[in-house]
């Protein structure tokens, strides 16, 4: 009886478990069945897109290109439906990008944003490339075309100022199905949230039903409870008679066994066994009657536990279903908080773009009048420059009229009359005449210092043919000072000629100038490539052995007439190094220097490559 008990205790549990997992089961592949229809249900959309966007130039291509952008599935579904439908009646060919900067060649462009691409960087890539972009799941009006995922199927948004940036047309049928605004938003919230009450309106009544079940289970238990407590008393009761009847019959065999010793109560004794024997009869038929009575009850206990067991069956197939409807309840709420979170961060978007819309109309704004001021003052800049060039030139021409009146006057004097001077006097013309020379060279220092930085056209130059030049111009020099010369293999920049010749012979002149007088100058042109501010230079240096140059004296002798020594030490009119400074600045470069007193100095100097 406990082995039986046993046996249909762990059939009873089989039979649960199998219950419990047929829902799970039939919802797992209800799920998987859904996510392929999606699958299919995102390439048409795909698909329907491209058909309904008109491309320029889009005859000149034979086939229609799609881009997938990341390692998404949905290059499996595109490939698979591009086998079987064209666009345009053209083929069209799926192809998979797995950066952004790849992106080329394409008509669209399919991106989700699970896989964490930045639009605003995918929109600047595609800008004027003609590109269709359709993304999913991102934010509201950051794309061209967004599609949303809604339950088991996809909504879409269209943002028509992209599209016309990018010169895209789009058909009337695509904007109105489109969600293009939030009230239709609410309005697709409001729809789920009905459908959501009437879901649980639903599950409520199921559960009242399952409720009111379970109270008549419990009563028939009880019911059957009460009917097995009186067969047990009726089982009680028999054993007592049958008791009583083993007594009587042992009484009965005693009397049996006195019977020779008690003949003359015989007939007694024979009346006394007969009624007995009625007395044990009557209670045998009451024991068989109760004995039907039991197994009538038996089977009816029977009965109803297999109904239980029936009802328990339903029991469990109804928790079953509530338990889906609850996880369906679950899932709608979490879309409609989705929905919720989806409708506050398209409102704050709309807030912070209309935010900086406004800065920047206001910065706009600012600008154009700034622009303004500075166009102006740089028309009064570039009227007062002229003038002052043109003043430059005048003044110059002028200047130079006088001293050549002088110089001559001087000479003529000298030739003429220079007998009839004394000795200081001859001195005084002489420095006379030396000085308006001086005044001489520094006009014609002021003339070439302004004349640089005006050409525009700069040309390819090659420095090793340049420095080749300036060899065959200073050769009495080099031969006279004995000046050692050594560059290395120098590049081909972008400049003007005349004025990057000039830098180099004016940096030359200056390391055999200011040599001591019995060191022989040695002069090292090297040129190395350098990037400063992301920016690529030719970066050269110019080594003499020469006097050097103090530390307070490094940025001084860049300005124009500004000399560290005499002219009865070293002559010059100091404007030599400003030409190389306003040469250098004005082909975009930067010119500085390195100098051990009594050693030599460096000269640095960069131009763009």
């Amino acid at each position: 009886m406990i082995n039986k008990e046993s046996k249909t205790k762990h059939f009873t549990l089989k039979i649960i478990v199998a219950l419990l997992l047929l829902p799970l089961l039939g919802y797992s592949q209800e799920s998987n069945d859904n996510q392929q229809v999606k699958r299919l249900q995102r390439a048409i959309f795909i698909f329907n897109f491209a058909e309904q966007v008109t491309w320029e130039n889009q005859d000149t291509d034979s086939n229609f290109n799609i881009g997938v952008l990341g390692p998404d599935r949905t290059f499996i579904d595109l490939s698979s439906l591009s086998t079987k439908r064209k666009i345009n009646n053209k083929e069209v060919k799926i192809v998979r990008f797995n950066s952004v900067k790849d992106i080329a060649n394409i008509q669209l462009l399919y991106v989700n944003k699970s896989f964490n691409f930045d639009i605003d960087y995918i929109l600047n890539k595609i800008s004027t490339q003609n590109i269709l972009l359709v993304s999913e799941d991102y934010s509201y009006k950051t794309s061209m075309i967004n599609m949303v995922n809604i339950g088991n199927t996809f909504e879409y948004e269209i943002n028509n100022n992209l599209l016309s940036k990018e010169n895209f047309s789009i058909a009337n049928s695509l904007n109105k199905h489109s969600i293009s605004s939030s009230e239709k938003w609410k309005k697709l919230f409001k729809t789920t949230e009905a459908s959501l009450e009437e879901s649980k309106k639903l599950t409520a009544e199921k559960q009242a039903a399952l409720i009111k079940k379970e109270q008549e289970l419990n009563n028939k238990k009880e019911a059957i409870a009460n009917q097995k407590n009186t067969i047990t008393e009726q089982k009680d009761s028999i054993k007592t008679v049958k008791s009583l009847a083993n007594k009587r019959k042992k009484w009965l065999d005693l009397l049996s066994q006195e019977n020779n010793l008690q003949k003359q109560a015989l007939d007694s004794k024979i009346a006394i066994e007969l009624e007995l024997e009625q007395t044990i009869l009557s209670q045998l038929e009451i024991l068989k009657n109760q004995e039907v009575k039991i197994n009538s009850s038996n089977a009816l206990l029977l009965n109803q536990e297999d109904s239980i067991k029936q009802q328990q069956i339903k029991i469990k197939e109804n928790s079953a279903i509530l338990l889906g409807k609850n996880h369906e309840i679950k899932t709608q709420r979490n879309i409609n908080y989705l929905l919720i979170g989806i409708v506050l961060l398209a409102l704050l978007g709309a807030f912070l773009l209309y935010r900086n819309f406004k800065i920047k109309k206001e910065l706009a704004e600012t600008l154009k009048i700034k622009n303004a001021a500075i166009l102006k003052q740089s028309k009064q800049l570039e009227v007062k420059n002229n003038e002052l060039e043109q003043f430059a030139y005048i003044a110059s021409h002028d200047l130079k009229e006088p001293l050549i009146t002088i110089s001559s006057l001087i000479d003529i004097l000298v030739e003429d009359y220079g007998e009839k001077f004394d000795e200081e006097g001859r001195l005084s013309l002489i420095y006379v005449k030396e000085s308006s020379d001086r005044m001489k060279k520094l006009i014609e220092g002021i003339l070439s210092y302004s004349r640089l930085g005006k050409s525009k056209a700069f040309l390819d130059l090659d420095c090793n043919t340049l420095i080749s030049i300036l060899r065959a111009d200073l050769s009495h020099v080099f031969k006279r000072t004995k000046t050692k010369l050594e560059t290395s293999n120098l590049p081909v920049i972008k400049g003007d000629e005349l004025e990057i010749r000039l830098l180099f012979q004016n940096l030359i002149s200056n390391g055999i100038k200011f040599t001591k007088p019995d060191v022989t100058p040695l002069i090292k042109i090297d040129s190395e490539q350098t990037v400063i501010n992301d920016v690529n230079f030719w970066k050269f240096s110019v080594t003499d052995n020469g006097i050097g140059i103090p530390e307070k004296h490094k940025e001084r002798i860049f300005s124009i007439f500004q000399r560290l020594h005499s002219r009865e030490e070293y002559e010059g009119t100091g404007i030599g190094l400003a030409h190389c400074k306003k040469i250098v600045e004005s082909h975009g470069g930067k010119i500085w220097l390195e100098s051990d007193v009594g050693i030599g100095t460096t000269f640095f100097f960069t131009i763009p490559v």
